[in-house]
């Protein structure tokens, strides 16, 4: 059997996705073979892994959305004009302020400005995190579909970057509307995001994409421990809310990641429906 045909489904996914950042690049960076040679070397390395052992490959597709998430940083435009910053600042303004959002956040002093942080810091581990309960719940053989629904979800977001160039309210207003309680977490996201962080975009959040995707596939894989699922979902609310509070993201970026992982985990569900039967 040829190596195309043992790729596993987020293989495929990945393999597809770097594919799609390469037919586009041409349209958005000045050197695009940047992106064939990224998509390029995905294709080599997925293929490859098809020899190598099972435990590998279930961490494999990881990798791939960090290279993902790099790769968006080449599609940062030369001149911007802020015109959906300023336009979803306004939204904002009206959820911090108007609805109490921040005053509510901060009633107890710092301990859920904290905790929303450290949810913020650890939404990096979110996938790991799923793989990891999958083993412990000797779900396994589920590890495939975990990472097909967490990858939809978290690239799917990626996608949209190109169509939507932003930048993070703490940037294009500093100073402005940002949170009371400073801690020595959120110093240490503000660090990896300023030397990590990418520039091309903010909307959808793949932050907030990524944390649901997961939810909504730990429901649809462990249905007998659904309190499993439902503590991932509240991480990823608490995750949409830090990156609101935090003036990491718009509440736009946060609605729309919501939307993508929704969007994500039905398109899934179909498919993997439609090859069951």
């Amino acid at each position: 059997m040829p190596w195309r045909a043992k790729l596993r489904s987020p293989e495929w996914l990945a393999v597809s996705y770097f594919s799609y950042a390469a037919a586009i690049a041409p349209f958005y960076i000045r050197a695009p073979w940047r992106a064939f040679l990224a998509a390029a070397g995905v294709a080599v390395l997925f293929g490859l892994s098809t020899l190598w052992k099972p435990a590998v490959r279930d961490f494999l597709p990881l990798g791939a959305v960090l290279l993902a998430y790099r790769e968006m940083d080449w599609f940062t435009p030369a001149v911007r004009d802020y015109h959906l910053e300023r336009t979803w600042i306004l939204w904002d303004r009206m959820a911090l302020d108007q609805w109490g959002l921040r005053a509510a956040i901060e009633k107890a002093g710092p301990l859920l400005p904290n905790y929303l942080e450290l949810c913020y810091a650890l939404v990096y581990l979110v996938g790991f995190a799923g793989v990891a309960v999958l083993f412990a719940n000797r779900k396994r053989d589920q590890i495939e579909r975990f990472l097909t629904i967490y990858l939809a979800g978290t690239l799917g977001a990626y996608a949209m970057f190109p169509y939507f160039p932003s930048e993070p309210p703490r940037v294009v207003f500093p100073g402005a509307d940002m949170p009371q309680a400073v801690s020595a977490i959120r110093s240490l996201n503000l660090a990896i995001l300023g030397g990590y962080g990418i520039h091309s975009s903010v909307f959808p959040s793949a932050h907030v994409s990524s944390a649901f995707s997961a939810a909504w596939a730990l429901f649809a894989i462990l249905p007998s421990k659904r309190w499993i699922g439902w503590c991932m979902l509240v991480y990823a609310v608490s995750v949409a809310l830090a990156t609101v509070y935090g003036r990491y993201h718009y509440a736009a970026d946060a609605v729309a990641g919501i939307g993508v992982s929704i969007a994500a985990y039905c398109v899934c569900a179909v498919v993997w429906n439609w090859c069951v039967l």
